[in-house]
């Protein structure tokens, strides 16, 4: 079944390896999808069908059944992800090159419609991170070079309207929406804080919240950006990654206060959340990228520490959450393990592996 089926990206060879997770193992793999260097993928409906969006702008169609790449287009000079529309129709791309998101139909990968991120009085382009969808056929997206959240509602897939809100803060890198749709949340690289939209009631307009995290109380360097696509909600907390500090930061989403700040290893980049919400795994920044640590959720504190292979780059728990997925990038191999006794269940041999998307995610908002 493509429920249970999945990707892993082999960034460094523009290809895929399909895996299934029931017999843990590779069973197909899908070559030619340009530059993975930064992808990430979303998933038809029923699974079947995984959408690769590429760095070099390329958003291909691969059928997961068949092991196929089924089409590919080229949309864009530099892209940095995409999502998939609540009803499955439409795919959003979001762009650097031009600046913008363009809109697909999912079965054909025609274009639909172009939402070029236009700012200022003289019309430049500004990059676009952190696109999500949201209920009622949206997507929400960030504008990094002009500091705004934009709202676009697909009623009429080929003329979008869009809600601007301006003035959220300098140099918004990423962001994501709750598991519910309803709250957005970006970061901000430019300055301290979050910026907090509420869609249930978007004309209140953008909040900041979490004034102080950022960066931290001194200039820090930052190896890598922290992925708020990878955040992790258990019940009224999220745990979000500090940029550049070696915290995860635990917030309570109904005051959007900082419940506590968790030491961890190094620069936090992803934050993953078992399923059952007892536990965060939480991946790092170079130097210190060949470290899991998990962080029980009670008593919010680290209680083990793994080291799965070199450069971990993504982690992925099965639906149920027995098995976390691990990329060893610099080790060549993708380490599946059993989370309550966390010893491995197997290696997969996987050229230079980062993302590890499985299709459960075609059943989760913002995914």
């Amino acid at each position: 079944m493509a429920a249970d089926l999945g990707i892993i990206v082999e960034r460094a060879l523009g290809a895929v390896t399909i895996v299934e997770t029931t017999g843990i193992s590779a069973i197909g793999r899908v070559e030619g999808l340009g530059d993975l260097s930064h992808a990430s993928a979303v998933f038809s409906r029923d699974g079947r069908h995984a959408f690769v969006f590429g760095r070099d702008g390329g958003l291909s169609a691969i059928d997961l059944l068949e092991g196929r790449l089924v089409r590919r287009v080229v949309q864009a000079g530099n892209a940095i992800g995409g999502a998939i529309s609540d009803d499955g129709r439409l795919l959003a791309v979001a762009n650097y090159e031009p600046g913008g998101v363009r809109l697909f139909d999912a079965a054909t990968l025609a274009p639909v419609a172009d939402i070029p991120a236009t700012y200022g009085a003289d019309g430049r382009r500004s990059k676009v991170v952190g696109l999500v969808d949201v209920p009622g056929r949206g997507f929400v997206f960030s504008l990094y070079d002009a500091g705004e959240i934009w709202l676009a509602r697909l009623d009429d897939a080929q003329v979008p309207t869009v809600r601007r809100f301006p003035g959220v803060g300098r140099l918004p890198y990423d962001g994501n929406v709750t598991a519910d749709g309803r709250f957005y949340l970006a970061g901000l690289f430019g300055e301290d804080g979050v910026a907090l939209l509420d869609l249930w009631a978007p004309e209140a307009g953008v909040r900041r919240i979490l004034d102080g995290y950022g960066h931290g109380e001194e200039p820090l360097p930052v190896y890598k950006m922290p992925h708020y696509e990878g955040w992790a909600s258990v019940g009224d907390l999220l745990f979000l990654p500090a940029v550049g500090r070696h915290e995860l930061l635990a917030v309570d989403s109904r005051s959007w206060t900082e419940r506590a700040r968790i030491p961890v290893h190094g620069q936090p980049v992803f934050a993953v959340a078992r399923p059952d919400g007892r536990e965060i795994w939480v991946n790092f920044a170079h130097p210190d990228n060949d470290v899991v640590q998990i962080v029980d959720v009670p008593s919010l504190r680290v209680v083990d520490e793994l080291r799965p292979g070199r450069a971990v780059l993504h982690i992925e728990f099965t639906p149920r959450g027995e098995q976390a997925w691990v990329s060893a990038r610099d080790d060549d191999k993708v380490v599946v393990l059993d989370t309550a006794t966390r010893r491995t269940l197997k290696e997969i041999k996987v050229d230079k592996p980062s993302g590890i998307f499985l299709a459960a995610r075609a059943n989760r908002i913002g995914s």
